[in-house]
């Protein structure tokens, strides 16, 4: 999928604040989706259709709940008919068969492709909109704390090497974009300061550090729970959102802060 590839890669060249405020997506980059299918047979490409539509329409809209409308099943039947064009890639390329494996049975990454028209006029259906605007490169400021170990997740923080990396991946399916500020451009500010302090200086340091605003939060190891509990902020147009998910993994945490900001910033309401 050539266009997420370029992304992705882009994402880890921002790990440190920097790069551009904010870029408009492309097209190509945000009128397609992927799915992880079984083979190329018809009965799992129809799967992996259905999903892509989903895809496809909460990227390019921005908007989460559309997945959850009543009027998204019978599109869901058809979800076929919108796709232009689609293309496969084995999972497991340069690897040889083996045993009684076919490639029927073996992974592949379903690339579908689609006229912006065609899927403009589903979200309409659906009562929803494209979000093209520009988007904007959001600093993590997130602190992070499991048992003893504590720390602010920064660009140079050893520790936050594995949580960074899955940051970068929780944005590409909606064409997010992040940085993670270094120590110093965190004014002095530790642990306790940065959850304390209201997003009108958050964002200023953001601003200071290259990116258009911040987006704060904090994970916190649950032994209750049995995963982390996470607590996400973003100020937009004058008002703090706020939303929290329990009890799940540093990749699903970090999933829902680009869910959430994804929701606000198109102008989609609450997460």
């Amino acid at each position: 999928m050539p266009g997420i590839s370029r992304l992705v890669a882009g994402l880890f060249g921002l790990l440190c604040l920097g790069g551009p405020a904010a870029f408009a997506a492309t097209p190509t980059d945000l009128y397609q989706a992927q799915a992880i299918v079984t083979g190329t047979g018809e009965p799992n490409r129809e799967i992996g259709f259905r999903e892509c539509l989903d895809k496809v329409l909460v990227k390019v809209s921005g908007d989460q709940r559309l997945t959850q409308k009543p009027e998204i099943l019978a599109l869901r039947d058809k979800a076929g008919h919108f796709v232009q064009s689609f293309r496969y890639h084995d999972r497991l390329e340069g690897i040889p068969i083996h045993d009684e494996q076919g490639t029927h049975d073996r992974p592949h990454d379903l690339t579908c492709l689609y006229k912006p028209a065609v899927v403009d006029k589903l979200l309409a259906q659906l009562g929803s909109k494209p979000w093209l605007g520009e988007r904007p490169l959001l600093a993590i400021v997130m602190t992070a704390e499991q048992g003893q170990r504590h720390f602010v997740l920064t660009a140079d923080e050893d520790q936050g090497k594995t949580m960074r990396e899955s940051f970068a991946n929780a944005t590409a399916p909606l064409l997010m974009r992040i940085a993670f500020p270094k120590a110093k451009q965190l004014g002095g500010l530790d642990e306790k300061a940065l959850a304390a302090a209201d997003m009108t200086k958050l964002d200023q340091l953001a601003r200071k550090a290259g990116a258009a605003r911040a987006l704060a939060g904090s994970i916190v190891w649950s032994d209750k729970e049995l995963g982390w509990i996470a607590d996400w902020r973003l100020a937009n147009r004058g008002k703090t959102y706020r939303w929290q998910v329990r009890g799940v993994s540093f990749d699903e945490a970090f999933r829902v802060a680009m869910r959430g900001a994804a929701q606000i910033l198109s102008g989609n309401g609450a997460p």
